[in-house]
């Protein structure tokens, strides 16, 4: 389905150059922070309390928050789970407090919030060993998902355009972990379900593309055009897909972002980086790589043998 057709093909490798500095000089700026200022990690990684309470009747979570906040909490995880009137607090350790007594802490702070006191149904103390391990796991599980993405396109592609396909979601990946650590935004692991899922959902797009340059140079009407030629007519006529697919997840991601509260809010933030940056990076920094790593139309158009005539 195509909302519109470009009929005349847009030189995007024409400013190849261009588009690959920008993208260089954000990726050193990303880096750079997260050098710099480094990830504000949440309970999950850095150790805390966890408590789930039991309401008779929804709360509003709100006042609880605002209630964390007045007593030094402002790193609090405060949200519903399994139904409107069970929530769970995350609060983070804090030096000089014992984490035995926050639940009481907690429990007093929340008061006369609502009619009735919440009954405490769990407290566990989240150590930084375990929060140690889920770093150490989420890195392992970034690191199988590349693994499989170049091994997929090495396979489908060629080896040119699996490399220049994992440069562009690398980069995908580092920028949004650069706006977070820039914004000090809580890096938690929602979020981080939301970076694999960036690097899945910008792979997809690269790989679209990538089947119109190979289609492109296997067309025998259109041999006469160049290898940049051959990625802009790519790239153009891919754009109304592109438009709708991107536009349609990114109208789910923006009710997440509005109406999801505070417990979807950093997840919506870096899914919606995410796609805006994976547009960029599978057009107009994956192709160029792929142009410059040597793409040509001899490695998909197999030669003609000539048949051997028979001897009479």
């Amino acid at each position: 389905m195509e909302f519109f057709r470009i009929r005349k093909d847009i030189p995007f490798m024409k400013h190849a150059l261009i588009f690959n500095a920008i993208s260089f000089i954000t990726f050193l700026l990303a880096v750079f922070f997260l050098f710099s200022r480094g990830l504000h990690l949440s309970v999950e990684f850095t150790g805390g309390t966890v408590m789930e309470l039991a309401y008779k009747e929804a709360p509003q979570l709100e006042p609880i928050r605002e209630a964390m906040t007045k007593i030094g909490y402002q790193d609090a995880q405060v949200q519903n789970f399994g139904t409107s009137r069970d929530v769970m607090i995350r609060v983070p350790n804090r030096e000089g407090v014992d984490p035995n007594a926050v639940p009481a802490q907690v429990l007093k702070a929340i008061e006369g919030l609502s009619a009735e006191q919440p009954e405490l149904r769990r407290n566990e103390a989240v150590g930084p060993q375990v929060g140690r391990e889920l770093a150490e796991d989420g890195a392992l599980a970034l690191m199988l998902v590349i693994f499989g993405i170049v091994i997929y396109l090495a396979f489908r592609f060629e080896w040119r355009f699996a490399v220049s396909a994992i440069i562009a979601n690398l980069h995908d990946v580092i920028i949004i972990l650069g706006f977070f650590a820039f914004f000090q935004w809580e890096f938690s692991l929602p979020v981080l379900a939301a970076v694999l899922a960036v690097l899945g959902y910008s792979v997809n797009e690269s790989v679209v593309v990538f089947d119109r340059v190979r289609e492109t140079f296997r067309n025998s009407k259109v041999r006469n055009l160049t290898v940049p030629q051959v990625l802009d007519h790519a790239i153009t006529s891919t754009i109304s897909r592109t438009i709708i697919t991107h536009a349609s997840t990114q109208l789910m991601v923006c009710s997440m972002l509005l109406f999801g509260g505070a417990a979807l809010h950093y997840f919506a933030m870096a899914l919606t980086i995410g796609i805006c940056f994976g547009i960029y990076s599978s057009v107009l920094v994956a192709c160029p790589l792929v142009m410059w790593l040597g793409v040509s139309r001899e490695q998909f158009v197999k030669p003609v043998k000539p048949k051997e005539e028979a001897v009479v």
